[in-house]
């Protein structure tokens, strides 16, 4: 005799096909939120990434150039897009450069805007040995004629006013005291006696003879060319003598200082910055605290944060 019930194996069959499929459903749900776990974490950080290339990016103070405007322990919002936002000009957390392209900008950059930029290296290095954002005040920009005296700037003959929170030491250094450290090689001034020097602009018709080789030799080889002196004394530029004794500048440069005006190592040492080499202009503080507080300390730390300072805007 069958003992066999159709009825019930029918029913078990069904119960295991709901089992099967409930599995399934379940296994394809666990599978989808996982998905879109990946997939929201990819969304956040492009846009993270697009928003940091080209619209705001955030800078921390690292030295006293800028005081008592920005401090040590300043963090700011820097903005990408008002000169020209650029692609990334190097790997991540490398040194390794990296050709870019620009977007246009904005506004030009003008005389009193504090701004970020890439380092272009110091005077006698052709490029910087890695890659640093600086931060400093435009004080002039192409075209403009730079001269300190006696600590008072002028630009294009007319007093500069210092920023509202500029400092100065208090040494008194005569004109005739010269720092050999100082941009151009060889100009015989100091950081408080210095110029009258004429900020290249794109165009420019630069003398240069045996008389001043060495000064402007390496702001020739910083634009891209080779450049040598023959031993007659002519000046050639990739190859090719300079017609009429007089170099055609490619790029258009500003003048960079600290409001720390003694404590700066700013274009008046290193020289011209490109314009090119700009990265973004400093927007706003939006945290500060004491940096010399070691991070384990943290709650120190946190209690040194100076919130009279947050959410100030960067003039």
């Amino acid at each position: 005799m069958n003992n066999n019930n159709p009825k019930t194996e029918a029913e078990l069959r069904n119960r295991e096909l709901k089992v099967t499929e409930s599995k399934d459903k379940d296994g394809k749900k666990s599978k989808s939120k996982s998905r879109e776990f990946i997939d929201a974490l990819i969304y956040a950080g492009v846009v993270a990434f697009i928003i940091k290339i080209l619209l705001f990016e955030a800078f921390r103070i690292p030295t006293g150039s800028m005081e008592k405007t920005l401090w040590v322990g300043d963090f700011l919002i820097v903005t990408k897009f008002t000169y020209g936002a650029t692609s990334p000009r190097n790997i991540p957390f490398t040194d390794i450069r990296l050709p870019y392209f620009k977007l246009p900008a904005f506004k030009d950059p003008e005389k009193g805007d504090i701004i970020v930029f890439d380092f272009p290296g110091d005077r006698d290095d052709l490029q910087s040995k890695e890659v640093v954002n600086y931060i400093k005040r435009c004080v002039g920009v192409s075209g403009d004629t730079i001269q300190i005296k006696g600590k008072k700037l002028f630009v294009n003959g007319e007093l500069f006013p210092n920023p509202p929170n500029s400092m100065f030491d208090n040494v008194n250094r005569p004109e005739s005291a010269v720092n050999p450290r100082l941009f151009p090689k060889g100009s015989n001034w100091n950081e408080d006696w210095y110029g009258p020097l004429r900020i290249p602009k794109k165009g420019d018709k630069m003398k240069i003879d045996s008389s001043n080789y060495e000064k402007w030799k390496m702001f020739v080889m910083k634009e891209g060319h080779s450049i040598k002196m023959t031993s007659d004394r002519k000046i050639f530029v990739d190859e090719k003598e300079l017609p009429n004794g007089e170099y055609t500048v490619g790029r258009d440069y500003l003048f960079m200082m600290g409001d720390n005006r003694n404590n700066s190592l700013d274009s008046r040492f290193w020289g011209f910055m490109p314009v090119e080499n700009i990265v973004g202009k400093a927007l706003l503080i939006y945290w500060s605290w004491d940096p010399s507080i070691p991070f384990s300390n943290l709650f120190d730390l946190i209690g040194s944060t100076r919130w009279d300072r947050i959410g100030n805007l960067i003039k």
